[in-house]
């Protein structure tokens, strides 16, 4: 299984932690985000991890390159631009093997009990698999029947986003996205002729016309947001009690 684990954004909803380390060097029950996310993952069934780096970007590859993996863990350099979501899977394709298979995509500051192998393995034939729940929020993606994404809705302000005419969003299903997903090789393709950096969920909002990108209920599903200073004392007991 390849993992990007994007770690290079800024932290602002975790200043003033965030003025001097990156994100993912957040302590949590007194280890670094990095650290809990990356051996989860690994045990997880993770094969190889290309992490990328923009914040403090030293920290993080002094952490990385100071401990021993069982699998190779490589970094995707941002330090000159920070390439939002997309920019950043796409400027760290190379560091991948080159065999075709999909990319399990995951944030640094999420953690949650989601079964990523299991995920993994019953999704490798769509172009992208997006998890979702049935959460309350104000922003949800949309799919039809079969699960295919066809747009995104904030119910607080009634936008819609999506590349089809004519949409009806009270005939979707609804669910919120964990953000964590899976993204084939062969999606690369689609993204020429962007900018340097763009949010790979705008691409899936236009892509969906022309690819397969399907959403995949996940029951159950318990995720905490570690991005903000009131939940790093939930995430201390989260990850105690799934023993992260």
């Amino acid at each position: 299984m390849k993992v990007m684990l994007f770690a290079a954004g800024l932290g602002t909803r975790l200043r003033p932690l965030t003025d001097t380390m990156p994100k993912a060097m957040v302590p949590v029950a007194g280890r670094p985000l990095i650290d809990i996310v990356l051996r989860h993952l690994i045990a997880q069934g993770a094969t190889e991890v290309v992490v990328n780096v923009h914040h403090f970007a030293q920290q993080i590859v002094d952490f990385v390159t100071q401990h021993e993996w069982p699998v190779p863990v490589r970094i995707s350099d941002e330090t000159d631009e920070l390439l939002n979501t997309g920019g950043g899977l796409r400027h760290a394709a190379p560091l991948f093997a080159q065999d075709g298979a999909p990319i399990l995509i995951h944030n640094v500051d999420i953690l949650s009990n989601a079964p990523i192998a299991a995920f993994y393995k019953q999704n490798l034939q769509a172009d992208a698999t997006l998890m979702v729940s049935q959460r309350d929020t104000q922003r949800y993606l949309l799919f039809d029947d079969d699960m295919r994404l066809r747009g995104w809705t904030n119910i607080a302000t009634g936008e819609v986003k999506s590349p089809f005419d004519h949409i009806e969003v009270d005939k979707l299903q609804r669910y919120a996205f964990s953000g964590i997903h899976m993204f084939s090789p062969r999606l690369f393709d689609l993204m020429a002729g962007r900018p340097a950096a763009f949010p790979i969920m705008d691409f899936y909002l236009e892509a969906c016309a022309k690819a397969d990108i399907r959403g995949y209920v996940q029951p159950d599903l318990h995720l905490l947001d570690v991005g903000k200073l009131n939940t790093l004392h939930e995430a201390e007991s989260f990850v105690r009690e799934l023993g992260l």
